[in-house]
């Protein structure tokens, strides 16, 4: 796995109803975490696996962190070494549903200006992270 590894380019108008879903273009999730891990052992995490996104330890989407999120709150003048993921503000959804039509996706994520969004299943567990290619 590559950071920010993509697998679906923006589309025009005349390709974006393609028929395909979330689930046909997004990435594998990354590693789980929980809550109530440092951002310190987080970021650990990001870099040593070399993943973009970190999801929780029960595999419920309870949110997306990113590496630009974590590092940014390390300077942050709050930040103390025993800050937790809980304490640090994250996307917390909506969620892109497996089963969305990728064309109405990407709009609705270019709408809240997001790179990446989750892809869940119908019980709210991560199946992936939907990204798109600036």
């Amino acid at each position: 796995m590559t950071p920010d590894r993509t697998r679906w380019p923006r589309r025009d108008a005349e390709t974006a109803d393609t028929g395909l879903t979330a689930r046909d273009a997004m990435d594998v999730p990354g590693p789980q975490v929980d809550e109530h891990m440092t951002v310190d052992v987080a970021l650990s995490v990001l870099i040593g696996a070399r993943v973009p996104h970190l999801r929780d330890a029960d595999g419920r989407c309870a949110g997306l962190v990113t590496r630009a999120q974590l590092s940014g709150h390390r300077g942050d003048a709050c930040y103390h070494d025993r800050t937790r993921l809980r304490d640090i503000p994250y996307d917390r959804g909506p969620f892109t549903s497996s089963a969305a039509a990728l064309g109405a996706e990407e709009a609705a994520m270019q709408v809240r200006t997001l790179r990446a969004s989750p892809v869940v299943g119908e019980h709210g567990y991560a199946l992936g992270v939907l990204a798109l290619i600036p």
